[in-house]
């Protein structure tokens, strides 16, 4: 039987994690590049030589993982930074992944969780469907808000980098809608949509 490809992503705060945990549950493989990248920066990461080359080991915690909340107010300071940081963990990101879906040729269904699908032209070419998690930009910022306690500053920031919501619904194969808050809801709708795909 072929195997499903699918790409999910979505902004933040959109539910996305939720989305890819129940389709996770039903059987599916899930890539999560987010975790991966997280995975890359943490002490003794793939990431950590070549950052601690490019930015100083101020950059660098006392152990030895990338001191997240300095690289973030970096990066907010000097926009030109963050191509820096993505040039060095977007390729080792990629190669993980690649690993990873070699690993997952058995499997009927392959979710690839990736934030920045829309923003990247590499990966539609490598996907069945774009799955995308939506909902408005005020319950994304209600959610970030009660969930991270960051700012609205921070918040607004954080959803300058990622794509427009109409951008990320334009590259949609399909959409699941999570403006509620009702979890039982959102799974039962996951639950129809794995099935489609063989889970």
């Amino acid at each position: 039987m072929a195997q499903w490809r699918l790409g999910l992503t979505g902004g933040i705060g959109s539910g996305k994690s939720t989305v890819a945990s129940v389709l996770q549950q039903q059987g599916a493989v899930l890539i999560d590049a987010d975790a991966i990248s997280r995975a890359s920066t943490q002490s003794n990461g793939s990431a950590i030589a070549p950052i601690r080359r490019e930015f100083g080991p101020d950059f660098i915690d006392a152990t030895g993982a990338l001191d997240r909340q300095r690289m973030r107010e970096h990066v907010f300071r000097h926009p030109e930074a963050r191509q820096q940081l993505e040039t060095i963990v977007h390729p080792l990101v990629g190669q993980e992944i690649q690993r990873q879906l070699e690993a997952a040729r058995p499997a009927a269904c392959v979710v690839l969780d990736i934030p920045l699908l829309v923003e990247s032209p590499r990966w539609r070419p490598q996907l069945d469907r774009v799955i995308v998690v939506d909902c408005s930009e005020a319950t994304q910022r209600a959610r970030v808000r009660q969930r991270n306690a960051w700012d609205d500053d921070t918040i607004e920031a954080v959803m300058r980098t990622q794509s427009p919501r109409l951008q990320r619904l334009a590259a949609a194969d399909l959409v699941v809608h999570n403006d509620g808050h009702d979890l039982v809801q959102l799974r039962a709708l996951v639950l129809q949509l794995g099935a489609r795909f063989g889970l």
